[in-house]
């Protein structure tokens, strides 16, 4: 009995040496505080008229938001402080700095209709950040609707692009885009923003890029489509990303009509949802 004792009290000693330091709890909140630093960056470039650095604002938010949990998890600080902490994170750089940046850009020439288009993007986030905080079921397959970063990407990278091939805020179109005008340009932009907006709160299925394999092969063929990715956006990042937000904008719709066609039920491999981003 009296050695039993002792057991559990080393083995409650032996935990307690492993419970990391309190100033390591800082650690994943300086990512979080970061990737809300180049949130709030976004918005002000996109006050001044820096649209094209506004949007590589966005991706570098989306970096840093994907490091804070790794870090968490890595240094075993994960804290309820830390989950709401990156909810308001996400809100600055995935809510309110995309629809800033898609209404500054061309929106606010659309009257009502564009105010309308930005505001729905920003609800449509808090919602889902909302959702977030509340769905405690997970899959590692696939994300409950369009992640919050990727619908800021579809918003970020739509007006990077078009900076990047020539095009001023207002501006008249050239080369191959003069058979457009301005106008053109502004409503795509709220299909774009609406389109994103109301997905990210809809229950279709978006890989996650997070499933185990379950063969111990190589993935050769994803390595070099990586490889592929990484060349093309260190040639050209605007256009690159652009193409590659796009695909996965669309790529859940694609998984929902496929399984219909399967005749796969609806929460096939999603009766726990993957928790938004």
């Amino acid at each position: 009995m009296h050695k039993g004792s002792c057991d559990m009290t080393q083995h409650g000693a032996v935990l307690e040496r492993r419970k990391p330091p309190r100033y390591m709890y800082a650690l994943p909140n300086l990512f979080t505080l970061a990737a809300m630093l180049t949130g709030f960056s976004s918005i002000i470039l996109a006050l001044n008229g820096s649209f094209a650095g506004a949007s590589a604002a966005i991706f570098a938010a989306i970096a840093l938001d994907s490091l804070d949990g790794r870090v968490a998890r890595w240094t075993n600080t994960q804290s309820a402080f830390g989950e709401q902490m990156d909810s308001l994170s996400d809100m600055v750089s995935f809510g309110v700095a995309p629809a800033l940046i898609a209404y500054q850009w061309s929106l606010r020439d659309l009257g009502l209709w564009g105010w309308i288009g930005a505001f729905v993007f920003c609800a449509c986030a808090a919602m889902r950040l909302a959702r977030f905080n509340t769905n405690t079921g997970a899959s590692k397959r696939y994300f409950q609707g369009l992640p919050s970063p990727s619908g800021a990407a579809m918003i970020g990278c739509y007006v990077w692009a078009l900076t990047e091939v020539g095009v001023a805020r207002g501006g008249d179109l050239s080369g191959w885009l003069a058979w457009l005008t301005w106008e053109h340009l502004s409503w795509v932009m709220l299909v774009i923003t609406l389109y994103a907006g109301i997905t990210m709160i809809s229950n279709v299925p978006f890989y996650s890029f997070k499933a185990p394999r379950s063969t111990g092969r190589i993935p050769y063929i994803s390595i070099t489509i990586i490889l592929i990715v990484v060349v093309a956006v260190n040639i050209n990042p605007a256009i690159t990303l652009f193409f590659m937000s796009m695909v996965f904008g669309l790529s859940g719709y694609v998984t929902w009509a496929w399984r219909k066609l399967r005749g796969a039920p609806e929460d096939d491999d999603a009766e726990h949802p993957a928790r938004p981003a």
